[in-house]
């Protein structure tokens, strides 16, 4: 797992020795951030089940601002950090121990928005619904901001509320990827 292109580009990324976490695959993030362009130029990211930190570091090489990552895992956490050090973005990262949905409840009630959020949970175990059901009611997405959905092609996108608007879905062979737009 590398960082594509960028400040950071080639960058080999520390990677998990067990099975535990699910890297986004080069190609789905290279699809992804080629629907994304240049919008992540300065932008406020948030990845919310950070894993190895792929999705976030990628957003910085490319000239995200700040990326704030959440995981509940130790050694998760571990990486995220080995990884940051690894492209010295330690001035524009910060990282967070605990529940995703819990911790970006939190930051919303602290004001804190976003212009990108990843969602890259475990499939399967019903963690999108969550997310979908927090930013519902704590908002932390900016207004125009997206949520960048990676779930299984067999686990369906739940119902989205009135101030989301499903703007893409791609499927990568058992990977589905949606673009969720808050409109606020």
């Amino acid at each position: 797992m590398r960082i594509i292109t960028g400040r950071a580009r080639g960058l080999s990324l520390t990677v998990p020795k067990t099975y535990d976490v699910r890297p986004t695959a080069d190609r789905v993030k290279e699809s992804l951030f080629n629907i994304i362009g240049s919008k992540i130029i300065g932008a406020k990211v948030l990845d919310l089940f950070a894993g190895t930190g792929n999705l976030g570091l990628e957003s910085w090489s490319r000239g995200a601002a700040a990326i704030t990552f959440i995981d509940e895992s130790k050694e998760s956490l571990r990486l995220v950090k080995s990884n940051i050090a690894k492209c010295r973005a330690e001035a524009d990262c910060t990282v967070i121990k605990g529940s995703a949905p819990m911790i970006a409840e939190r930051l919303a009630a602290q004001g804190q928005r976003f212009d990108f959020a990843f969602c890259d949970p475990p499939y399967n175990k019903g963690w999108v619904q969550q997310i979908v059901a927090v930013l519902e009611r704590s908002p932390f997405l900016a207004a125009g901001g997206y949520l960048i959905v990676e779930r299984s092609a067999h686990d369906p996108l739940p119902p989205l509320p009135p101030t989301c608007e499903l703007v893409r879905g791609s499927r990568y062979g058992e990977t589905a990827v949606d673009f969720i737009l808050w409109r606020g």
